[in-house]
């Protein structure tokens, strides 16, 4: 685990906030030159601590209304495998993460569709259908409060 200095934990609250930041207005806000900024960034990179960045889209403006926490719970475990699951999974376009969860169920996916018919239509069509997908509760997202986290 890396020890992250103040100005650290400024740094990647500001990237967290806006990944586009350059590293003069970023070292504007720290007191630091571009080149100190730049190579903070650099050695958070090497680290490991930075992974990448992510475009946000906004999925209403795209069609995709509904958004849904599946939890699934395997019905053969012993005869499917879970890279067999996670493949297939994997492959679902509508399936924008898959997480193997210790509980209740499995897994826990997140599903987007452009409404709950067209959810019900992913769930049945893909969902089921794929190797060893046994019992499944639903969670429709109903608002949602984007947080930077604990750094």
């Amino acid at each position: 685990m890396m020890e992250l200095d103040d100005a650290d934990k400024v740094l990647l609250r500001a990237l967290m906030q806006d990944a586009r930041l350059s590293s003069k207005a970023l070292g504007e806000r720290l007191g630091l030159s571009q080149p100190a900024t730049w190579r903070r960034i650099q050695r958070l990179k090497e680290v490991g601590v930075i992974k990448g960045r992510k475009l946000v889209l906004d999925r209403e403006k795209l069609g995709l209304g509904v958004t849904v926490f599946l939890g699934v719970k395997l019905a053969t475990k012993g005869r499917v495998s879970l890279e067999d699951f996670e493949r297939a999974v994997s492959a679902i376009p509508e399936v924008l993460s898959v997480e193997h969860v210790l509980g209740l169920y499995d897994y826990r996916l997140k599903v987007v569709a452009r409404d709950i018919p067209d959810f019900e239509r992913v769930l049945r069509r893909r969902i089921m259908t794929l190797p060893g997908a046994g019992e499944v509760e639903a969670n429709v997202l109903l608002s949602e409060e984007r947080r930077p986290g604990p750094i």
